[in-house]
């Protein structure tokens, strides 16, 4: 419980460090996105420098379908790839964030534990059920976080895992779809 100006001062202290550990996570996830996207935009630039060469450089049209069938795979590749980064990096600062904001309740949760402890030592006679009414609510409200907690964990692994399902079913039709077109071209030729 908060009996002094220093207990106080540590309260605060406490909650301007999670302020700040909260504002790092968040500025090093974008400063990880705007990297990414800024080495995503420079590849295609060059990619898109080689095409165009490759495609200027072309002399007739099974040529032509041979140049054009390479180009989707690897953009797909690359789109999936980025996607993942893009993802891995949300998922690591949800995670910072989350773990901030548990450490938080934890502390509040002892915080308001004490004070009630320190209230019903100093309540006066008759007044124990509304003090076991308290506890009671806050063993309730720790339950209920700690079920949410638990669901949203749940949660997000299934749609992991789903997503990861879909991104691989995905490349593999992909890929059976750009098997099927060489196949076709190798065919014509």
């Amino acid at each position: 419980m908060i009996t002094s100006t220093a207990q106080f001062a540590e309260l605060q202290k406490s909650q301007i460090d999670a302020l700040f550990a909260l504002s790092h996570t968040v500025f090093n996830a974008t400063e990880r996105l705007v990297d990414l996207n800024l080495a995503a935009t420079k590849a295609l630039m060059e990619e898109s420098a080689d095409k165009t060469q490759e495609l200027m450089g072309v002399k007739d049209v099974q040529e032509l379908l041979a140049v054009g069938g390479g180009f989707a795979q690897p953009a797909l590749d690359k789109f999936v790839s980025y996607s993942r980064n893009v993802y891995s990096i949300a998922s690591g600062a949800s995670s910072d964030v989350s773990k901030i904001v548990e450490t938080q309740i934890a502390e509040s949760n002892k915080k308001i534990a004490e004070l009630i402890e320190f209230a019903s030592k100093s309540a006066p006679a008759g007044s124990e059920p509304a003090v076991s009414m308290l506890k009671s609510a806050l063993a309730a409200a720790n339950t209920a976080y700690d079920t949410f907690t638990k669901a949203t964990k749940q949660a997000v692994d299934m749609v992991e895992s789903n997503l990861s399902a879909a991104t691989n079913a995905t490349l593999k039709a992909t890929n059976a779809a750009n098997d099927v077109v060489k196949g076709k071209g190798r065919k014509a030729a």
